[in-house]
Order: structure tokens, then sequence, then C-alpha cells
């Protein structure tokens, strides 16, 4: 376990496991690096694996300063942990807020990226559904505030494309809730108000999306009804793209399905060092074959 210095001052906690090319891990707002367990284990046999608490999730520091939450700062922080680490390039895994900032980070350095796998992104992703994003955001910042981590927390992790998880693994997804309810309660309304509400929609940045080169992997449970469209945009837009459904899954992928995630992500990997994950062939354009 070591610590990150962020540029404003803050501490960020890592922790890692294994030898090999870096992988970084960047968790959802209702986890935390603990989340990344089953795939720090799985990853750790051949690759060097960093998991990280964003900054408002103890042990990282929790600025009581509304301004240090952004994407912007979610980005800078990654880049802190890669020097930290003493790390040029990595292979960056996130999970809906952390994809969000695999994602901007990917946009803002692409020479620090080898690739990108963006999962469970997400809810108020496109112009379409930016407005409710934004105030549902809000209204849970105000839950946590009113209520506090250890009553809301267990609502929070009962959401629609939660429940998936709860049927399935009712001993992890206690486990996943158990561990909402020991946030911060005044890092969670800040990282709601300053990262979540705040960041803009994914299809205003479709141009630089269209020019991020980035080998990159898109995951979606077909259960979590707001990463749908957001997926096929990703899709569309980023050029060396693959996009994967996981069927009968919600939102919170890589716990509840484990196994099929790691085996994805890996094998993804692995195609992108070994030079086979390429750009899409622009004969698959999509448009109506012409017979000869």
């Amino acid at each position: 376990m070591t610590t990150a210095a962020t540029h404003d001052g803050y501490r960020l906690h890592l922790e890692e496991s294994g030898q090999g090319s870096p992988v970084v891990f960047v968790h959802e707002f209702a986890g935390d690096h603990r989340s990344w367990e089953p795939q720090l284990r799985a990853f750790a046999r051949r690759h060097r694996c960093i998991a990280y608490a964003a900054r408002g999730y103890p042990p990282s520091d929790v600025p009581a300063d509304p301004a240090a939450y952004s994407q912007e700062n979610a980005v800078r922080d990654l880049r802190s942990v890669l020097a930290a680490c003493g790390i040029d390039r990595a292979h960056i895994v996130g999970l809906s807020m952390g994809g969000f900032a695999a994602l901007h980070f990917g946009l803002a350095h692409p020479e620090r990226v080898r690739s990108l796998t963006i999962a469970g992104v997400g809810y108020g992703a496109l112009a379409s559904g930016h407005a409710a994003f934004r105030e549902a955001s809000l209204q849970a910042a105000e839950r946590f505030e009113t209520l506090g981590s250890a009553r809301y927390g267990p609502i929070y992790a009962a959401g629609p494309a939660r429940v998936q998880y709860q049927n399935k693994d009712p001993r992890g997804w206690q486990a996943f809730a158990d561990a909402l309810c020991q946030h911060d309660a005044t890092g969670a309304a800040l990282t709601l108000r300053g990262v979540q509400a705040a960041r803009p929609a994914l299809d205003t940045l479709a141009g630089p999306l269209g020019a991020l080169a980035a080998p990159a992997l898109i995951i979606a449970g077909d259960e979590d009804d707001h990463a749908l469209e957001p997926a096929l945009f990703l899709k569309r837009t980023l050029p060396a793209s693959g996009l994967l459904m996981l069927p009968k899954t919600g939102h919170t992928l890589n716990l509840e399905e484990p196994e099929a995630f790691n085996r994805a992500v890996l094998d993804f990997i692995a195609a992108v060092e070994a030079g086979s994950w390429t750009a899409r062939d622009p004969r698959a354009s999509g448009e109506v074959m012409k017979l000869s």
C-alpha cells in the first residue's frame, strides 16, 4: 500500500499487486478501491495491478472544498496515480464514474494509454438524459447529507440496475452494500455534485472521441438500461472499439459477473499487446452491401 499526491495537495490511497504490464482500475461512485478485489486476484497473475480510492473516498483524503471535485480533477488524479507508480503507459479499466474518468483520461493523455476498458457508461452519458441525471445526482447528494451513508447506502445499493446483483449473489451484494454504508457522506455528496452532475454529455464530445485511436473495450449489462444507448454511441464513435453486452446483468458488472468480466478484459488486453486489436476495417462501415 502507498499513496499518490495530487496536483492540489491531497493524498490518494493505492493498493498494488502483481508484476507485468500495468493495469490501473478506476472505481465507480458506489464502490471504492475494494470493489476491484476479484479483478486484482485474477489480473495480478500476469499484470502489475493498481487500484486506488478516488478523492472523497477514505482512506484517500476527503476535501471539504466543493471546488476540489470535478471531472477534470478525476483525470488529474489518475495521472497522479501513474506518476506515483512510475508508470508511463497503462491499460486503464474503469466502471461507471471510473469509466468516464478513463475515457476523459484517454482524451487528455492518449500517449499514456495502452488500452481503455469502459464499463457501465452510463446514466446521463448522452445529452438526451443529461438533465434528468443531473437532477437525480443532486437529489442523491442531498440524501447522503441528510440521511448519512449508513441509512442511504442500502437504498442506493438496491437501485434498478443493482437488484440483478442482489438476486444472483445476495452475499456478494450485501458486502457491496455494507461497504457503501461506510462511505464518507460528505465525500459522496460532493462527488455527486462536482463530478457526476457536472460532467459533460459524451455526444457533445463526438469529434474528439472519434479521433481517439486507443484500443477500447466497451462493456454493458443488458439490464442496465441507462448504459445501453451510450454503449452503442461509443461503439459507433471510438474507431478501435469493441462492444460486449453481458446478458441478464445490471450495473455492478465486475462484481456481478466477475468471471465473464475478467475473461473478456484479459483477452482484450492480450489482443492489444499482441497487436491484433486494430481499428475497424473501413469496409465494415454499416452501409448497405452493394452486389456486383
